[in-house]
């Protein structure tokens, strides 16, 4: 199994995050899309620390969890690996070469990037287009990840009852999300977007431009600081923190004493991943802050990014234009759209 493997069979896109097991599929008519099942059924603590699986077991539970919430049929899956555990190079290759033997020749080639033996490695490669200036060499992305890193999703897939027919990219669904976002963006041609993800223990920028990644990092830091500052403020377990921040009824001070200072903390990450961006590149700045993850669902916060950051903010919603099947609820769909992001470009691997 590669990692950008194409499939024709109705999927499910399970996206595996530190606190979570988001389950989506989507049906196709024309060109308009429509969510049949969903299901966001939370981790245990520690099944998944940033972002590698440490408890297969329970994953596999989570996932067989929403598979039976969601009440979804498909029994295939995409699910995808995180970027800090793949390597991605773009490699030049002659054009004239066939399939079989550009897939020999990737495999020789890979050996000069990836620091690992080669039977270790699961990759993969795709072919975007000719080389500039060149005719006769066409740019061709490698990516690949260590086997246990596909193995371990793979394993837990099974135990959820599912079977794993691709295995992407987080980066590469993020993009596959994105395009469904992109017209509802106020931004110029060749505009530079920031597709910030704030999860549970990470935050992701990935930069995009015309639809495809510029750069992405990664940073430790996510809304699991804020479930832990609840839990110690107010003598909450792990799992009544979560429920509060979710559902309300903690003390009027949690907004001003807990919240608002969480959130500050949020800018501040945001404007030092940007920084790392523009000291590593040749942009000082970015057209608009796309907001996704659990955190981008929390009041107020798109609007202190952009008076503090002086850049337009909007949360991501990659479902706004879909119809909804019949078991979807619309109000808990709009609650989890922005940390569907992922799971949204899992699911589009339907219709490659």
């Amino acid at each position: 199994m590669g990692l950008i493997t194409k499939s024709q069979a109705p999927l499910v896109g399970v996206d595996i995050s530190s606190t979570a097991v988001k389950l989506l599929q989507l049906s196709r008519s024309g060109d308009r899309y429509r969510v049949e099942h969903y299901a966001v059924e939370p981790l245990p603590p520690n099944a998944v620390v940033e972002k590698s699986i440490v408890e297969v077991e329970a994953v596999g539970e989570a996932i067989r969890r929403a598979v039976s919430r969601s009440g979804t049929r498909a029994r295939q899956a995409a699910a995808a690996v995180a970027g800090s555990a793949v390597i991605t190079k773009i490699i030049p290759m002659p054009a004239d070469l066939d399939d079989d033997d550009m897939e020999s020749q990737v495999e020789l080639e890979a050996v000069n990037y990836i620091p690992y033996p080669i039977e270790e490695v699961n990759l993969d490669y795709e072919v975007l287009g000719m080389m500039p200036g060149n005719a006769e060499m066409v740019q061709v992305l490698l990516a690949a990840s260590r086997s246990e890193n596909v193995e371990m999703r793979a394993s837990a897939l099974e135990l959820g009852g599912l079977t794993a027919r691709v295995m992407d990219v987080e980066a590469f669904a993020i993009e596959n999300a994105f395009a469904l976002l992109a017209n509802s963006l106020n931004i110029p041609h060749d505009g530079i977007v920031a597709m910030v993800d704030v999860g549970a223990t990470m935050t992701t920028l990935n930069i995009l431009r015309n639809g495809r990644s510029l750069y992405s990092r990664e940073q430790v830091f996510g809304g699991k600081q804020l479930t832990d500052e609840v839990m110690r403020r107010y003598g909450l377990s792990y799992e009544e923190a979560g429920l509060a921040k979710r559902q309300g009824g903690l003390p009027e001070s949690y907004e001003i004493e807990v919240l608002e200072p969480f959130k500050e903390a949020l800018v501040q990450q945001i404007s030092r991943l940007l920084q790392f961006f523009y000291a590593g590149s040749e942009f000082n700045r970015v057209d608009q802050v796309v907001l996704a993850g659990g955190c981008a669902s929390i009041p107020g916060v798109a609007e202190m990014v952009e008076e503090q950051l002086g850049v337009q903010t909007v949360v991501a919603n990659p479902l706004a234009q879909m119809t909804l099947g019949p078991r979807v609820q619309a109000h808990a769909l709009a609650q989890d759209a922005p940390a569907l992001m992922i799971a949204c470009g899992l699911a589009l691997r339907s219709f490659d």
